[in-house]
Parts: structure tokens; C-alpha cells; sequence
């Protein structure tokens, strides 16, 4: 194989259709993450209608991911394209839905338990939330750049280890601040305090699972 075959696109002209209904899936990652930042912003200034409608868009985007997720799966099988990737692209396909799948889970878990978040939080708790997106916005850059420029995967992936490094520091932050506080008066809203940073960073740990995933991928195809 040519050395511009291994670095370049990963797609033949025949295969050109599912490539734009790979980018879309990954347009439905992006638009996932982003809905939930704007869906915890709204419950942090207290509009829980808005809260609850951002929630919604989520929940819609994940199953239109789902179903896309499916189609690319049968597609790929039932017209034999990219036969010597496939199996990664169905792997990276399976990882990427778990991502949406957090980001959904939070704003549910957010509506379910109304968690009473206090003000010396609420920053912290956006910032969690704001450097976890950050961390999925670097993974479909990375992803996308190993279907067509296979040289630039790895700086899109250590800027997702360096968000989940600081998704990490973030979380930590919040849960001594809670546990700290006499602000918060029972034990139990502090472990909601915890509960709550931890769904959150989940976000950026599933995003760094499939970062990893990818990086052997990429190896593999460098070979």
C-alpha cells in the first residue's frame, strides 16, 4: 500500500455515500454533547423548562444516532465496503454510542432526582460539564480525521486525554468542596454532590476509552 493510501481517506468513491452518513453520525456525537452543556447551563440558572426541552432534543438525537448506527452497520455488511476496516469502524461505531448514552443518562438522571445543586458549586459543576464536551469534541475530530487524514489523529487524541485529565481534577475538586462544605448539612446531599460530578465525567472517561481504541486503530492502519 502507498504511503499517501495509509495517511490519506480510508473511503473508495464507491463507499463516498456511507462516508456522509458516517459524518452525520458524528455530527449527532457533536450535537449530543452540546445539548447537554446548554441543558446543564439551563438547570444551573434554574429554568427547568428549558432544562427539560434541551433534554428532549437529546433523547431525539440519540435514537436518530441509533438508527443511522444501524443502517452504517448493514450497509457496510450487506455491500462488502471497507472490507479490511471494518471490523474497527463497527468497533468505533459501538464506542461512539456510548458516549451519546452518558449524555443522555445525565439529563435524565438531572430530571428524575432534581439534585439541588448550592451556588458555591454551580460554576464548578458547569466547568466539569464544559471540559467534558471539550473532550468529545476532540474524539469525532480525531475520528474524522482517521477516515481521511490519518496523520492528524493523534493530536486531536492527547487533547482528548489532556480534557479528561482536567474533567478529572474538576470532579475531584467538587466532591472535597462538598464534602468540606457546612454549607451542605447532610451527608446525603453531599454524595448527591458526588454522584451528580461523577455522571458528568463520565462524559470524558468514555470519550478517552474510545480514544484509545482509536489510537490502535490508527496504528494499525499506519502498518
Amino acid at each position: 500500500m502507498k504511503k499517501t493510501e495509509k495517511t490519506g481517506g480510508i473511503f473508495t468513491s464507491k463507499a463516498k455515500m456511507i462516508q456522509l452518513e458516517m459524518d452525520r453520525y458524528f455530527s449527532f456525537i457533536d450535537q449530543g454533547a452540546l445539548l447537554l452543556e446548554e441543558a446543564i447551563k439551563k438547570y444551573l440558572e434554574g429554568k427547568m423548562e428549558s432544562f427539560e426541552a434541551k433534554a428532549v432534543e437529546i433523547d431525539s438525537i440519540e435514537r436518530k444516532a441509533d438508527d443511522l448506527r444501524r443502517q452504517i452497520k448493514h450497509r457496510l455488511y450487506a455491500e462488502m465496503l471497507i472490507p479490511d476496516s471494518r471490523g474497527d469502524v463497527l468497533g468505533l461505531l459501538e464506542t461512539l454510542d456510548n458516549v451519546l448514552d452518558v449524555a443522555k443518562h445525565v439529563t435524565t438522571h438531572f430530571s428524575i432526582e432534581t439534585p439541588e445543586i448550592p451556588g458555591f458549586l454551580k460554576d464548578d459543576f458547569l466547568e466539569l460539564t464544559e471540559t467534558c464536551v471539550k473532550a468529545v469534541l476532540e474524539l469525532t475530530l480525531a475520528v474524522r480525521a482517521f477516515f481521511r487524514e490519518l496523520y492528524r489523529v493523534t493530536e486531536h487524541l492527547d487533547k482528548v486525554h489532556f480534557w479528561e485529565h482536567e474533567a478529572d481534577v474538576i470532579e475531584e475538586r467538587v466532591k472535597r468542596k462538598a464534602f468540606a462544605s457546612e454549607e451542605i448539612t447532610l451527608f446525603s446531599k453531599k454524595v448527591h454532590m458526588r454522584y451528580f460530578a461523577e455522571r458528568i465525567s463520565l462524559l470524558a472517561d468514555e470519550s478517552e476509552a474510545v480514544a484509545e481504541r482509536l489510537a490502535v486503530y490508527a496504528i494499525k492502519r499506519a502498518i
